[in-house]
């Protein structure tokens, strides 16, 4: 599995009180799919990086909100 994104299906209780949640899902970092760093990878200009958290575009893993990506339709 090389998405950063990733779901599973946790166990429900039949005597759970609360709504159950069918799938959860998680985010996984960029850098755990790549080994060592290559070299000349694409870098994003000092404003963009500073926006970005990291210098590399390859690095970069922005956070989406799930209930708003819910809302708008997007699946994880």
């Amino acid at each position: 599995m090389n998405t950063h994104h990733k779901t599973y299906n946790p166990y429900v209780s039949p005597f759970d009180p609360c709504p159950p949640i069918q799938v959860k899902t998680y985010s996984t970092p960029p850098h755990l799919y790549m080994g060592y760093q290559p070299p000349n990878l694409q870098q994003f200009t000092p404003s963009e990086a500073l926006r970005a958290g990291t210098i590399w575009k390859a690095f970069y893993d922005p956070y989406y909100n799930t209930l708003e990506m819910a809302k708008e339709g997007i699946q994880t």
